[in-house]
């Protein structure tokens, strides 16, 4: 059983959505079934059909987050110290291109969210970033080109959802 590492925060939004579809969609998708059967002939009864396959696609999610949840090792970023970049870890890099500094995350693969500055640790900027230390620089191979980061400072602390 391979472990699946996640911060505290990133495991918990995976425990809401997994409530949510259980409480919510899976009992919305009940109501919708037994409307459609009620029209009659189900061969041709395109709303028991549509329900159907969206049930399909809910019970799969639910497997999925049972499955990530069951193997769940999460990270208290609040307990780790030092200036390697490691899983949890608050990285400020200097785009060398840009000339600016931008500050991520390095969260699990379910957490990353660029638009909350938030990167999986198995991308390809977070694999290069792991293990590197502070005044560190990498490059990063992207669509456009070689991409250089200074690291500049590495924390430990827990980001908000």
């Amino acid at each position: 059983m391979d472990s699946i590492p996640m911060t505290r925060v990133g495991k918990k939004q995976l425990e809401d959505e997994l409530t949510h579809l259980i409480r919510v969609e899976r009992e919305g998708i009940k109501k919708a079934l037994a409307e459609a059967r009620a029209l009659g002939d189900l061969r041709e009864n395109a709303e028991y059909h549509s329900a159907k396959e969206k049930q399909s696609l809910i019970e799969g999610r639910i497997q999925e987050l049972q499955y990530k949840i069951s193997r769940a090792e999460v990270v208290d970023v609040t307990a780790l110290k030092g200036t390697q970049v490691r899983f949890g870890a608050t990285v400020t890099l200097y785009d060398c291109q840009k000339e600016k500094s931008i500050t991520y995350q390095i969260v699990g693969a379910d957490e990353a969210d660029i638009k909350l500055n938030k990167i999986a640790f198995n991308g390809p900027l977070g694999k290069n970033l792991i293990g590197k230390d502070e005044g560190d620089t990498v490059q990063v191979d992207a669509p456009k080109g070689k991409l250089e980061y200074e690291i500049q400072k590495v924390e430990y602390i827990s980001w908000p959802a």
